[in-house]
């Protein structure tokens, strides 16, 4: 079937990207699904960091490749298969998908599916292969999803259904921004009632753990980054306090998520981390970037460090578990879109995510 999409030719293009457009919105043929797929009609898909980082090089990823990794959207077509979902349902899509055999999959959403990581790295789904084709040449699914678009074939496994109570923008962040920044507090931090958090990055994922945190319960929240209008938001969304990350020498929490993706921001929330804390570091940072760490800032403490792909989620078990804190009106998701556009505003909204300028723009293609 002829869809529309935005396509990414090349990465490392000059920026102002509005100038440069490093995506096209082409036309171009998508696949039935196969068996064991599905496909959906998108209808909210967020802009995210990890959209960015393809373009600007930061993540490598093959190329020509039609981007987008969080999304949601109305089941189209079942492929051969496929008999517990419907047409016409809304569903999640999760850009980590699980073979449910491999030893990441054994691991409770510890560390990633071997399988799923090895498609997300290769442009293809998870059943193998491509489904998307421009002027008779293969284009690239971006995390096996490939959002940014008016239709896409899935496996599955990428797969997790939602009510139609919850709004398309809601289940779209779920499936990123809050698996993994409400995951870090969930699963890899395991927040316990009245325990302090401290958050070093306050853009989508961070803002979904300062979400989370308030939603479980946590006592002292503090938000911590360079820019003054996030920290305003993160006290509106629960935050208790907010800091620089100048100010933030003498903060000893017990659990420090960095949700910035830079080397600075890991070594602040190791830095505020107190004796028995952990630090979660969710943000993906350049291959080439290190962070420096005292090992007897570690050893003396009993602190951790605990890398945490995705928060450690499981997605057709934490989207529910998410999906229920939405629905008591405890984590208020819609909170976390700063401005809505068509697939044609994708490169301005690039810009203004790599000015720091907007929280989760949110696509209706």
């Amino acid at each position: 079937m002829r869809i529309r999409g935005a396509v990414l030719d090349r990465s490392g293009a000059d920026r102002p990207y509005a100038d440069s457009a490093p995506l096209s919105v082409v036309d171009l043929e998508l696949a039935p699904p196969g068996p064991g797929e599905v496909l959906v009609e998108v209808e909210a898909a967020g802009v995210c960091h990890s959209d960015l980082s393809v373009i600007d090089g930061a993540r490598p990823r093959p190329t020509p490749m039609l981007l987008g990794h969080e999304a949601a959207g109305r089941v189209a077509a079942l492929g051969d298969g496929v008999s517990d979902l419907d047409v016409g349902q809304r569903v999640v899509l999760a850009f980590l998908p699980r073979c449910g055999s491999c030893a990441g999959c054994a691991s409770a959403g510890r560390f990633p599916c071997v399988p799923g990581s090895a498609a997300n790295a290769a442009g293809e789904l998870l059943g193998g292969g491509r489904r998307l084709t421009l002027d008779g040449a293969p284009v690239h699914h971006h995390l096996g999803v490939s959002g940014f678009a008016t239709h896409a074939v899935v496996d599955r496994r990428s797969v997790v259904p939602v009510g139609d109570a919850v709004p398309a923008e809601v289940a779209a962040l779920l499936g990123c921004a809050v698996l993994t920044g409400g995951g870090a507090i969930l699963n890899a931090g395991a927040v316990a009632p009245g325990e302090s958090v401290a958050v070093v990055g306050l853009g989508g994922v961070g803002l979904a753990a300062v979400l989370t945190a308030v939603a479980v319960g946590a006592g002292e929240i503090v938000g911590i980054d360079p820019v003054p209008a996030k920290r305003a938001t993160a006290e509106a969304l629960g935050a208790t306090r907010t800091l620089h990350p100048d100010e933030a020498g003498g903060l000893t929490v017990d659990c420090a998520v960095e949700a910035a993706g830079a080397a600075p921001a890991v070594e602040t929330a190791v830095g505020v981390t107190g004796p028995g804390g952990r630090a979660v570091v969710v943000g993906l940072t350049h291959p080439d970037a290190r962070a420096a760490v005292s090992p007897l800032h570690l050893v003396s403490g009993g602190r951790s460090i605990v890398g945490s792909y995705l928060g450690s989620s499981v997605p057709s078990r934490d989207v529910p578990r998410f999906v229920e804190l939405w629905s008591a009106g405890r984590l208020p998701v819609e909170r976390l879109v700063s401005g809505h556009l068509g697939l044609d505003g994708l490169n301005a909204a690039m810009d203004a995510l790599a000015d720091a300028t907007a929280l989760r723009q949110v696509v209706t293609p």
